[in-house]
């Protein structure tokens, strides 16, 4: 007893300890030490790391004696699987709510989270679309269907989770709760391929690397709903094999219906390699034979699937007209006359009457494709480079040196091959971005959690080096957390989009403006064409504030007239600062 009442207070010094890293680090953000001395930090701490994991090489059992006890802690709460996937969601929610006051509520900025917020909107009003704007010309904006109806050109499951945040009091509620499930979800994942211990471990990474300061849980861009999926296709997979429980299979189901309406094409790729070992194993010696396994694995799952499909074509049909035209391809077709394969040649340039999206579309998109090898080999190396630093970062990457052994594992075959399957579909796209990549989250940690396990047995003329070295890169990542967020909120009045907090600030002003108010944004030539101020509400009229834009050579009396009720303002977007006042007249 004195031994463990020894044990608990060494690891709550060492807990002191890293409170008081944590407070010479909000020191740095607050000034008190100056810019050079948290760059000299940041180098010392990669010294220190270099040094520790020569330390652990050498004396892998050092801290043993303080390590231990927290391991073995850890390993008690990840063998009751429910309570660490509680403890997990749990964990994300709260630990996201303790760095608000640093990181607040997001601001949409990007076309896409406009767009995605419009659908959140939409589903929280109880419709799949709403019916076109007589005025719509001057409310056309980017990602937007105009015709035939007024939504959303993404799948529906982003939208879905904005809509419950809405209807629990705002949207990023829905982005936070999806984040909580998504590490949860990983952790169930890993917990069908690996021992408890490690499933929690996965999903604690997962957490760290994902769940706090990345895009995915401070915009509303989405992410994880499409990890979600990925992780319960992939957790499935190996309890059906080994229990061909009905529940399984449902979950499995479920899981690609969560791909199929968020990230349709990487999701359908994804499953494939799924769907082919499954079939391979219910006439293989070790299924319980098909006429057993079909009922329990192939009909709860095709069931859901179907209903599924039968969503996706009603969806279809309302926003688009068409069962069969998808609202991204509907925007493609109508707006859009640049590739998305890099196989693809660019059309000939559209002609829009909307100044910024003529830009935008036949400037500045086509900038970013060059038709050559040269240009989609650059494309690739910094998507690769990109993806690899947003996933895992340089601490977590240590421990791929064990690769190697990972590839030789019978039992990650069908990871890699979903792996490298997707990873070479994607490259094969023009424009990516992080969460196109999202339903291979649990696939990517599920492989380094192998290769940590494998880190964790090396031994080196008899001594358990890997010990020591896999309880460094835990260490090290946990540690560098304070640091990472000092150097996040140093840079946070940097990252800010002064355009997209300035159109908040308007926002909130006309809001407590009496009367509904009819706001028209005057671009400048030279503007900037991501930054977009023209995104409305579901329901226009019934807004509090109606956004539209001033057309060159376009007579804005129908708009004003329509809108006659309103208090009618000019928004200058282009000026330094953005300026509100009231609206002169044509």
């Amino acid at each position: 007893m004195a031994r463990e009442i020894d044990h608990g207070l060494r690891a709550a010094t060492l807990a002191l300890d890293c409170c008081e890293i944590t407070g010479l680090g909000i020191a740095v953000f607050s000034g008190v030490l100056p810019n050079f001395y948290l760059r000299l930090m940041s180098r010392l701490g990669w010294l220190i790391l270099i040094g520790l994991l020569v330390l652990a090489s050498v004396a892998p059992l050092l801290g043993d004696r303080w390590l231990r006890p927290a391991e073995k802690f850890a390993a008690r709460l990840a063998a009751r699987k429910r309570t660490a996937l509680i403890a997990i969601a749990l964990a994300a929610i709260l630990a996201r709510l303790a760095v608000l006051w640093l990181f607040p509520v997001p601001v949409p900025a990007v076309h896409d989270e406009f767009s995605y917020l419009l659908a959140g909107d939409t589903f929280a009003h109880g419709r799949l679309t709403n019916p076109p704007h007589p005025m719509w010309i001057f409310l056309d904006t980017f990602h937007e269907l105009q015709q035939p109806t007024y939504m959303s050109i993404f799948p529906p499951a982003q939208g879905a989770v904005l809509a419950l945040g809405q209807l629990l009091g705002h949207p990023w509620i829905g982005v936070l709760l999806s984040v909580a499930f998504m590490c949860a979800a990983v952790t169930w994942m890993l917990q069908g391929w690996f021992p408890p211990e490690w499933a929690l471990l996965g999903g604690v990474f997962v957490l760290l690397r994902l769940g706090l300061f990345t895009y995915w849980v401070n915009s509303y861009w989405g992410g994880a709903v499409a990890a979600i999926g990925g992780a319960l296709v992939v957790g499935a997979f190996p309890r059906i094999i080994h229990r061909q429980r009905i529940r399984d299979s449902l979950l499995l189901g479920i899981g690609a219906a969560v791909l199929v309406n968020s990230r349709p094409l990487e999701g359908f790729i994804f499953c494939l390699p799924v769907a082919v070992a499954l079939g391979v194993w219910l006439f293989s010696g070790t299924s319980p034979g098909f006429g057993i396994a079909a009922p329990r694995v192939l009909l709860p799952a095709l069931c859901v699937l179907a209903a599924t499909i039968l969503f996706v074509l009603y969806d279809n049909w309302r926003v688009t007209g068409s069962a069969l035209l998808l609202p991204h391809a509907l925007y493609m077709r109508q707006q859009c006359n640049c590739p998305v394969f890099a196989w693809q040649k660019p059309n000939l340039p559209l002609h829009y009457l909307n100044a910024q999206l003529d830009y935008y579309y036949n400037v500045g998109i086509r900038r970013q494709y060059i038709p050559t090898f040269a240009g989609w080999k650059h494309r690739s190396e910094v998507w690769i480079t990109g993806m690899w630093h947003f996933f895992f970062g340089a601490i977590v990457s240590i421990s791929f040196v064990t690769l190697p052994w990972v590839l030789r594992d019978r039992r990650m075959r069908l990871l890699w091959v979903q792996f490298c399957l997707s990873a070479a579909s994607l490259l094969a796209v023009v424009y990516l971005e992080a969460h196109y990549i999202a339903p291979l989250v649990a696939t990517m940690f599920a492989l380094w959690v192998q290769s940590m396990r494998h880190l964790r047995r090396w031994r080196v003329f008899g001594r358990t080096v890997g010990l020591g070295l896999t309880r460094v890169i835990v260490l090290a990542a946990l540690l560098n957390l304070p640091i990472f967020l000092v150097q996040r909120a140093r840079n946070a009045e940097t990252e800010a989009v002064p355009w997209s907090i300035d159109r908040d600030r308007m926002v909130k002003q006309l809001d407590a403006t009496p009367g509904l108010h009819l706001a028209i944004v005057r671009y400048s030539p030279d503007r900037t064409i991501q930054n977009e101020w023209v995104y409305n509400a579901a329901d226009i009229d019934r807004s509090k504030i109606v956004w539209a834009r001033e057309i060159p050579g376009l007579d804005l009396q129908p708009l004003l007239t329509y809108f006659r009720d309103r208090d009618v303002w000019l928004v200058e977007a282009d000026a330094s600062p953005p300026r509100l006042q009231r609206y002169p007249g044509p």
